[in-house]
């Protein structure tokens, strides 16, 4: 596991990175990062979706001399899809630095891109031959030219571009730094490389081609600002023993932690600058029931043993299929059934489409549970429940009130108050401590059973 704190990065890139919400490097991103930064020429042999972008725009934002006016980055594309989709995420790892990334690509009007062109961006990500039109109207000029990096070489190659990609290189100075990525690397991609790369370091990173048996999938397409109370519905619904929310920042941790507890869960969060005692307490909480919801990030994940969680809810979608590996198999262990839901905006269903054909299993859609059926959800956890402790628990000393209470008033009355009453989050007081008790030791040993009573 690599930080990126540890990669020697500058202070504008890391809060970048920061704030696009990643902390853990993936092992293509923790391999050719440092060869890249030490000026090395790369090879990285990676699936789409392992974070091979973020693998070379973090060095390239990083060579960036921001007093230069000239175009000091390229990255070729096969497809205009992926050059703007490069082009977005180097802005967003530049961001902080000044660094600017403009996608040129066939099928734009080119007049647009001559005009984004005076702008002076310091990254070019375009097509093949689109490029080659701008060289030859010298809209594009590659003298300053320190970086170039192939993406999906391997896809290139089948379209056609190989030589396109041959004359822009030889338009660039030889004293570039190249970084080529590809998903294989077949003989004419190796013939290219000996001729235009200079002692590449070469990586291999294979993706998990399998989920965890055992484990329910599924997705919820929703917007942003509608997440929160998908979330609740589902636990309303789903009643999860025990669930992992995961998030991608320590912030957002804090806040749906907190958020969460407001609304009546039993919900704590744990990320990386917590203290060691609060972060073995919370664990301890969780570990033991007190606590229903863990609402953490991935690197705050990583090596906790739990057993017993039914749910996973990627609050979050993961920034590749490898880290969707790992955050589902949090459930689903030790031959027991497990449920994994993840939430996805309308702009992040390719990233969904790349997790299943990496793992080659469908995620079923689900529409978002509606507010009755999370309704009726609260009332089955308030009603078993109750249920519980009349069997299990002391309720001599509240007798003389019931009787008091029947003897002037109808009995499904009185009783419909009581539900109303133990369904509003702010009413915990309501219930008597056994509840919690048994109720907490009632979970860990059977399928969940009326959870969260104690507060709703």
């Amino acid at each position: 596991m690599v930080m990126f704190q540890e990669l020697s990065l500058s202070a504008p890139t890391l809060k970048a990175i920061a704030a696009m919400g990643f902390e853990e490097a993936t092992p293509i991103q923790g391999q050719a990062i440092p060869a890249a930064l030490q000026g090395r020429d790369v090879i990285g042999q990676a699936q789409t979706g392992t974070g091979k972008t973020a693998a070379f725009g973090i060095p390239m934002v990083e060579a960036v001399d921001i007093k230069s006016e000239a175009i000091q980055g390229i990255v070729i594309t096969p497809t205009r899809e992926l050059a703007v989709q490069v082009a977005e995420e180097l802005n967003r790892i530049g961001h902080f630095k000044g660094v600017h990334a403009l996608p040129i690509y066939g099928g734009q009007d080119i007049k647009r891109q001559v005009s984004a062109l005076k702008r002076k961006p310091q990254v070019i990500v375009g097509t093949p031959g689109r490029l080659i039109d701008h060289m030859k109207r010298k809209t594009v000029r590659l003298g300053g030219i320190r970086m170039v990096v192939l993406d999906e070489a391997d896809e290139m190659l089948d379209m056609g571009f190989i030589e396109d990609i041959e004359r822009i290189l030889k338009a660039t100075p030889e004293g570039r730094q190249t970084l080529l990525f590809s998903a294989t690397i077949p003989a004419p991609i190796s013939k290219l490389a000996a001729r235009f790369m200079k002692d590449p370091v070469s990586i291999g990173i294979k993706s998990r081609s399998l989920t965890v048996q055992g484990t329910e999938q599924a997705y919820l397409e929703v917007q942003e600002r509608q997440k929160f109370e998908a979330l609740c519905r589902l636990l309303d619904v789903q009643l999860p023993a025990l669930a992992i929310v995961f998030v991608r920042t320590k912030r957002r941790v804090d806040e749906l932690a907190r958020a969460l507890s407001e609304r009546g869960y039993q919900a704590e969060g744990i990320h990386g600058d917590l203290a060691q005692s609060k972060r073995d307490s919370v664990m301890r909480s969780f570990r033991e029931g007190a606590t229903e919801v863990l609402v953490a990030t991935d690197v705050a994940a990583r090596g906790l043993d739990i057993s017993g969680v039914t749910h996973v809810y990627n609050f979050d979608i993961p920034q590749d299929p490898d880290g969707y590996v790992h955050r589902i198999g949090r459930t689903g262990r030790a031959g027991k059934k497990g449920i994994a839901i993840t939430f996805v905006t309308p702009r992040e269903l390719g990233l969904l489409r790349l997790i299943e054909r990496v793992t080659r299993r469908p995620i079923e859609r689900r529409p978002v549970p509606t507010a009755a059926e999370a309704f009726e959800g609260k009332q089955r956890a308030i009603v078993e429940a109750l249920l519980k402790v009349s069997e299990e628990g002391d309720v001599s000393r509240y007798r003389g009130v019931a009787e008091s209470l029947l003897e002037e008033n109808d009995s499904v009355t009185m009783l419909s108050a009581a539900l109303k009453m133990l369904s509003k989050g702010d009413d915990a007081e309501a219930i008597p401590v056994e509840l919690t008790e048994e109720h907490r030791r009632h979970k860990m040993e059977r399928k969940p059973k009326g959870r969260r009573a104690q507060k709703r």
